[in-house]
């Protein structure tokens, strides 16, 4: 079963499925009224420093030398987020252009640790321009994290091949997840790119969504609606299907995208 925002589902439930998208960012509701299912994720999200609370409370000051984050991360996944009773079904992290600060090392080791003691799968931000998919590969390598249960966030930014296949090669799932935001890669490249790894046979190695939500406040409404009209959750639905269509990527390939793929990396098996 994979928990959601309306309690636990079987895989086959869920249907076209986008995988990495946000609801409300920077703000702390929970979408409960919505009659989708929504799988929330814990983690922590920096491209840098801790936030200081965390920072003062390193693995060598805990009695037991856990680290505080994997306490607040189990926490959230054995008991529900913030007392709503909602569990996540994902781990989210983050590596930038900064690279792997200190800070950020420490919460990719944490969730890596977390992973291997639930089975909850790992989904990741990253800066592909930088390749910093390969950082998060090798720490969570280092960890003993399978590598087939991470999805590498914003792969799909790149069009460089070799870097997109590198970390297909290695067991991850390339997450082609910005569609929309045509100011870090037009939708013409992002589906030149998704059809030349298909015809390199990495189909079931990608997942396709947006990175969109209901509300931003890190932008101006009426910029963002001006230099990003393609941003929303019905983009890929209503243009970028077609347009894969018409390029010769076949129905099947896309429902593996869409729907064989999340179901797969979603299912973690067994209860924790």
């Amino acid at each position: 079963m994979i928990d959601t925002v309306r309690g636990p589902v079987a895989p086959s439930e869920l249907g076209v499925t986008l995988m990495h998208e946000h609801v409300f960012v920077r703000s702390p509701e929970v979408a409960a009224q919505v009659s989708l299912h929504i799988v929330v994720a814990t983690g922590l999200y920096t491209y840098n420093d801790l936030p200081h609370y965390f920072d003062l409370r390193t693995a060598a000051m805990q009695p037991t030398h856990v680290d505080a984050l994997d306490e607040f991360f189990l926490h959230d996944i054995e008991e529900g987020i913030a007392g709503t009773g909602v569990r996540p079904g994902i781990l989210k992290c983050a590596t930038d252009a900064a690279g792997l600060t200190p800070g950020v090392e420490r919460v990719l080791r944490a969730v890596a640790r977390v992973h291997r003691t639930t089975g909850l799968p790992i989904s990741t931000h990253t800066d592909s321009g930088s390749r910093r998919g390969l950082d998060q590969q090798r720490v969570f390598g280092e960890e003993g994290v399978d590598l087939e249960r991470v999805v590498v966030g914003h792969s799909g930014d790149s069009t460089d091949l070799g870097y997109l296949e590198e970390l297909a090669a290695a067991g991850s799932t390339l997450g082609m997840d910005r569609f929309g935001v045509d100011a870090y890669c037009p939708t013409a490249e992002r589906v030149e790119t998704v059809a030349a790894l298909i015809a390199r046979g990495w189909t079931e190695r990608m997942v396709l969504s947006h990175d969109a939500a209901c509300h931003i406040d890190w932008f101006d409404d009426e910029m963002l609606a001006r230099n990003q009209p393609n941003w929303h959750y019905l983009h890929i639905s209503r243009e970028v299907l077609p347009r894969m269509l018409e390029r010769g990527i076949t129905q099947e390939q896309i429902d593996t995208m869409l729907v064989g793929n999340p179901h797969r990396i979603l299912n973690h098996g067994p209860g924790y």
